[in-house]
């Protein structure tokens, strides 16, 4: 998501630090290479001119001096790049916001929502995922309309939708798009329902007769919301498309889909600042529930690599127990987990969301991992097979797990010894890096998972190097084109291992039979 914006800034910010501070050449050879990455992003050329003078104008000529710790008291430390990603942050959250995710509703009666767009830019998708956050966030009582009468397949899909949801969808053949919302609002009074969202048509291109029906709804049902879906993929084109929709139906907010594909982002950044109409949902995923309030604060963190640690936690506080959580972070992050403590704290980050998704989230994970790595979730598949495969008491004690085991457990998962061996010698390395990150504190220091997180530069200062063949914690054992360090399974190649001490040795492979034979009784 947004790699071309999000490496450009990244690069900047990594060429000054160090500096003691920021002089006019400086600034000038940051704001050239800035330019290029927006530029590349596809973020409007008048937007990209305005963004950089007002950078430019607010750094220049600053010195920020470097303060260091003192015995007496601690004082945040503030070099010129901190200050410079600091200028940066704030003017792209102004470029686009501030924003209102708020939606107005009628006073008397159901509230009219209005989708429009081009055809493909996600109309009949996002308006499901919008009836489910409404009713599952808002405690709304949602009815959707399929108002597409052209395609009977949009029809279809939101009939589909809607039952899997268990939202009602009105739809009824032969009728006129406007007359048919104007019935839909009669209906949803009569059986109860407060909001009413019209699924309209949309065409490859803007043309008069789409236009003048989407008029004729608007003016028939006086919808109290016109939010314009937005496909982010097609770049500056959405930015004009969404000026000749705002001119003919002044749109009341914005709706970006598809950002956690290919797109470069410019829409993301251009459309609030061209049409002064901001942004209030943007769409991350597939799933009905992949739909987000826009927080212009974190699209503007994620862009300058920082991750976005409001958002992760939004994110965690909908799927996890906080109570249990934190008696799970305290066990794991003393190194005392097993498989089953794996696979639950797995569970968990699936509900999260996609793991590509949440680690991009994951501050100063940016900095660290290859360019372009991508988390393969099929992995999940595999690795759970192997851990299915074992005993309840393999499971709990990984430790049993001996070579003929390890035989066992790749016949019953249908994978070769090699893979198994791989995952367990990762396991094992999960439980040190894990115990080690443990002695970690910090702000996110009761989150399972983000504790390590504060982690990471000690590690990365003790000469702990990624494995570009792991990813994370749960993530690396769940496979990725890449490497996350600070998480189980990270790899450290390079570093030899040390010999134990003989005696060390002997006395567990003692304990390990004493294990095995008390298991097997």
């Amino acid at each position: 998501m947004l790699e071309t914006l999000t490496d450009g800034f990244r690069g900047v910010r990594l060429k000054m630090q160090g500096q003691t501070q920021i002089s006019e050449d400086d600034i000038s050879e940051a704001m050239r290479e800035i330019r290029v990455s927006l530029l590349e992003g596809d973020v409007d050329y008048g937007v990209v001119n305005g963004f950089v003078e007002r950078v430019k104008e607010k750094a220049v000529g600053e010195v920020v001096k470097v303060k260091a710790k003192t015995k007496k008291r601690d004082t945040m430390k503030v070099s010129p790049a901190d200050h410079f990603v600091k200028i940066c942050y704030d003017e792209l959250a102004g470029l686009m916001g501030p924003v209102d995710v708020e939606l107005e509703y009628a006073n008397k009666g159901p509230t009219a929502i209005m989708m429009v767009g081009l055809q493909g830019s996600g109309k009949t998708t996002t308006s499901a995922k919008l009836a489910k956050y409404l009713k599952t966030k808002k405690k709304k009582k949602p009815m959707l309309v399929a108002a597409d009468t052209y395609r009977p397949a949009a029809v279809q899909q939101l009939m589909v939708l809607g039952r899997k949801m268990n939202i009602p969808v009105f739809s009824l053949r032969g009728i006129p798009p406007v007359q048919l919302c104007q019935m839909a609002m009669q209906q949803a009074t009569s059986v109860g329902r407060d909001v009413v969202i019209f699924d309209t048509a949309g065409r490859l291109a803007i043309d008069d007769t789409m236009m003048k029906e989407l008029e004729g709804i608007r003016e028939a049902t006086n919808p109290r919301n016109v939010l314009f879906v937005c496909d982010a993929m097609i770049g500056q084109d959405a930015v004009r498309t969404a000026n000749a929709f705002h001119e003919r139906l002044a749109l009341s907010g914005f709706v970006l889909t598809k950002l956690d594909g290919d797109a470069r982002g410019g829409a993301a950044l251009s459309i609030k600042e061209v049409t002064g109409v901001p942004v209030k949902f943007v769409g991350v995923g597939e799933g009905l529930d992949r739909l987000e309030e826009f927080r212009p604060e974190g699209l503007a963190s994620r862009i300058l690599g920082m991750g976005d640690i409001v958002g992760l936690m939004q994110d965690f506080e909908d799927v996890v127990d906080t109570e249990q959580a934190e008696k799970d972070a305290e066990k794991i992050l003393k190194g005392d987990f097993n498989f089953d403590d794996f696979v639950q704290q797995l569970e968990m980050l699936k509900g999260m969301g996609p793991l590509q998704e949440i680690f991009e989230k994951m501050p100063m994970i940016g900095d660290m991992m290859p360019k372009g790595f991508q988390v393969d979730e099929k992995e999940l598949v595999r690795i759970r097979a192997m851990i299915d495969s074992m005993t309840k008491s393999e499971r709990r004690n990984p430790d049993l797990i001996n070579d003929s085991r390890m035989k066992r457990v790749a016949r019953g998962s249908g994978h070769g010894i090699k893979q198994v061996k791989d995952l367990m010698e990762r396991f094992r390395m999960a439980r040190v890096m894990m115990k080690e990150m443990g002695r970690a504190t910090g702000l996110m220091g009761k989150m399972p998972g983000m504790k390590q997180a504060a982690g990471l530069a000690r590690l990365k200062r003790q000469g702990m190097s990624m494995d570009p063949s792991m990813l994370s914690s749960l993530g690396e054992m769940a496979g990725a084109d890449g490497g996350m360090p600070g998480m189980p399974g990270m790899g450290m190649p390079g570093e030899r291992k040390k010999k134990g001490n003989p005696k060390k040795k002997k006395a567990a492979r003692k304990k390990q039979r004493a294990a095995r034979k008390k298991n097997r009784r």
